[in-house]
């Protein structure tokens, strides 16, 4: 049986976060989106004489009485963030009880995120991961890489599998400069291995920001009594259990889980946000930009 045809609205989205970028410019925020990633900005390089046309507050006052002229310290920005997707195809993405399938969401967001980043001036890369990368590509600037990812996203065959993030986080460990951005998509289900143990060693070379995303099933259960049948996205195994009494194990071992993630990525010092499909993930992602904004400056 073909798979359908996804539906991601790209246009739509990215249309909104225009408009919120718009009014962020005022704010600072994604003008100084770089600052909000570990304090990225301006880099000294050198002194230089004082002239009339300066601002007087510019002067360095030490290096002046040293050097017995009056001096200003210039300044460069410093180079663009190298800033990689690493997003989740795997068949547990392949699920929905909203109008969107988490890859759905998880594709209008990716590709948001990276209109985004590329008219802020730094460089996307992008890799789709299962139990294999399906695909990757170098961290680049232009439009050109916009409509590279956007394609990519849109693509069925590019999605379902197993589930193995520690041969995505492996391969990337050579494949991107140390100081890269890394921004994890996933729903993170299907968790085995020792994963902990290459993302520890990728996040003293990165800078790793995850983000899950989660279906309002896969948290709780319904409510009600009636037959349904659950499948495992990895071994097409399936059980039919009654919701209703289902309910109460089923969302203490999905709360569990979320906790011992959160601790692991807490440990590791990396920031998570938590995305649910039945909610639009624009204010969530400016709340988020404040966060770091706040914590790195």
């Amino acid at each position: 049986m073909p798979k359908r045809k996804l539906k991601i609205d790209l246009t739509k989205n990215i249309k909104k976060l225009e408009i919120t970028t718009r009014k962020l410019v005022g704010s600072g925020l994604v003008g100084s989106y770089k600052s909000a990633f570990k304090g990225r900005g301006l880099e000294f390089t050198n002194y230089r004489d004082y002239t009339q046309n300066d601002d007087a507050s510019a002067i360095d006052w030490k290096a002046s009485v040293r050097t017995g002229k009056l001096l200003i310290k210039q300044y460069e920005e410093e180079r663009k963030i190298d800033v990689f997707f690493l997003i989740d195809v795997s068949s547990s993405m392949i699920f929905g009880s909203t109008d969107k399938l988490k890859n759905e969401y998880a594709a209008e967001l990716a590709a948001s995120l990276a209109f985004t980043i590329l008219e802020a001036g730094d460089e996307v890369g992008f890799g789709l991961f299962s139990d294999k990368m399906n695909i990757i590509s170098h961290p680049t600037s232009g439009k050109h890489q916009f409509f590279s990812l956007a394609k990519a996203l849109s693509n069925p065959i590019n999605y379902g599998g197993n589930y193995d993030l520690d041969n995505a986080i492996k391969h990337l460990l050579n494949f991107l400069p140390s100081g890269a951005l890394l921004i994890i998509i996933s729903d993170f289900i299907g968790l085995k291995g020792d994963w902990t143990h290459y993302l520890r060693t990728a996040s003293g070379k990165f800078d790793i920001i995850a983000i899950k995303i989660t279906d309002p099933r896969d948290i709780k259960l319904p409510a009600e009594s009636y037959n349904i049948m659950l499948a495992d996205p990895y071994s097409n195994k399936t059980v039919v259990i009654d919701p209703l009494y289902a309910k109460l194990e089923y969302e203490q071992y999905a709360t569990e889980q979320k906790r011992l993630l959160e601790d692991s990525f807490m440990k590791m010092h990396i920031d998570i946000l938590d995305l649910s499909t039945d909610k639009s993930f624009i204010q969530p992602l400016i709340n988020f930009f404040m966060r770091r904004h706040r914590k790195w400056r």
